[in-house]
């Protein structure tokens, strides 16, 4: 795990200043003058051959304002580029384009041919940059999470929200729904990512109960995931994920640690008891021993079962003997989880136990909604 210790959260104001060092060069004048001409010639064109319905939602995306989010630019751009060829389908051309009746339709569909390969490549990198952009962002976030079983569980807890969301695209698709309506479907759910984040470092929403047992991460890295991904933040490629507290004027980071520690004497056993009120929550533990007398190196016993409302006892993990251990499983009931560390089988020797564990409340999202077919 990363340390924040004497960090704080960008601010905007401070990543301002910071990007005062990365000016952005203005647009040379033969991109300026290029735009023009194809305006122009966009406008001849409509003039001879009207503009079609499938091409209409195209000219007004081309015609409109710039969305002022770096990623949702990213997001319009593969949207328009997946629209351009679309029209460039060959099942599209013309008959005289599709049978070649002429050297010059020969040369046009080149052109078309060169145009679309260009563009579906300029798709696919466009797609590998935002997939690699946000993988670095979440593992540069999950540094700073404590190494255990928590960073775990917001990983499947990730996971299991991408299945989801595919889910939901796939069945938009499967209804016949547009390159325009997927697209719309695909911001909401870059949006809702970034809510979800926001709301982790914010202890809203229905991410308070991945907070609730965040106890240990820096206050600082909270704050900050709060901050870039409420509705007005952005990352970019140069910025600093954390400054000094000096530079910011702020306070330090603050530092929780939830592990507790206990000894279990020789021919005794130490048990916790966690309450699950609903299924597909966590129950999640971490433990290890303290070195023993003379050095040796010690093990425990440890295995974790299940206790109905009845009273009725069902073995989850089997017992094994461990030195240190980490893990986590759904479970499929409510009721009580008993986890036990046994010493029961040592005559002689003490263990110095160190652990933690929680059970963790399923975080809801909502159902895929059924698409009507368009």
């Amino acid at each position: 795990m990363a340390t924040t210790e004497g960090l704080v959260p960008i601010t905007r104001a401070y990543l301002a200043r910071y990007y005062d060092k990365y000016p952005l060069a203005p647009l040379p004048d033969a991109a300026v003058d290029l735009a023009a001409r194809l305006r122009a010639l966009t406008a001849d064109l409509a003039a001879v051959v009207p503009i079609t319905l499938d091409e209409e939602l195209l000219e007004q995306e081309a015609a409109g304002i710039p969305a002022h989010k770096i990623d949702e630019n990213l997001w319009k751009n593969r949207e328009q580029m997946e629209e351009v060829l679309f029209l460039l389908n060959k099942s599209r051309h013309s008959v005289a384009l599709q049978q070649k009746s002429t050297p010059e339709d020969t040369e046009i569909v080149s052109i078309l041919d060169d145009i679309e390969t260009k563009l579906k490549d300029m798709l696919k990198k466009l797609e590998q940059f935002q997939l690699k952009n946000a993988d670095n962002i979440f593992n540069t976030v999950m540094t700073y999470m404590p190494q255990d079983f928590r960073g775990t569980l917001i990983r499947q807890q990730r996971e299991r929200s991408e299945r989801n969301k595919q889910a939901e695209v796939d069945a938009l698709v499967s209804a016949g729904g547009s390159i325009h309506d997927r697209y719309v479907l695909l911001w909401k759910q870059q949006m809702e990512r970034r809510v979800q984040l926001a709301h982790l470092g914010s202890a809203t929403g229905v991410y308070k109960t991945l907070v609730r047992y965040l106890v240990g991460v820096p206050q600082v890295l909270l704050d900050f995931i709060r901050q870039i991904n409420d509705d007005n933040g952005e990352v970019f490629v140069n910025a600093p994920f954390f400054i000094s507290a000096e530079d910011a004027g702020a306070a330090g980071a603050r530092k929780n640690d939830e592990y507790k520690e206990t000894i279990i004497p020789a021919g005794k056993t130490h048990e916790v008891i966690l309450s699950v009120e609903a299924v597909n929550s966590y129950i999640a533990w971490e433990f290890s021993l303290q070195q023993g007398a003379l050095n040796m190196v010690l093990d425990i016993g440890f295995h974790v079962e299940y206790i109905s409302p009845s009273g009725e006892k069902t073995l989850i993990l089997p017992y094994r003997r461990y030195e240190a251990d980490q893990g986590n499983f759904c479970t499929v009931s409510a009721g009580s989880y008993k986890l036990v560390w046994d010493n029961s089988y040592s005559s002689f020797f003490k263990k110095s136990l160190r652990y933690k564990v929680d059970a963790v409340p399923p975080v809801v999202e909502p159902a895929v909604p059924a698409v009507e077919p368009l």
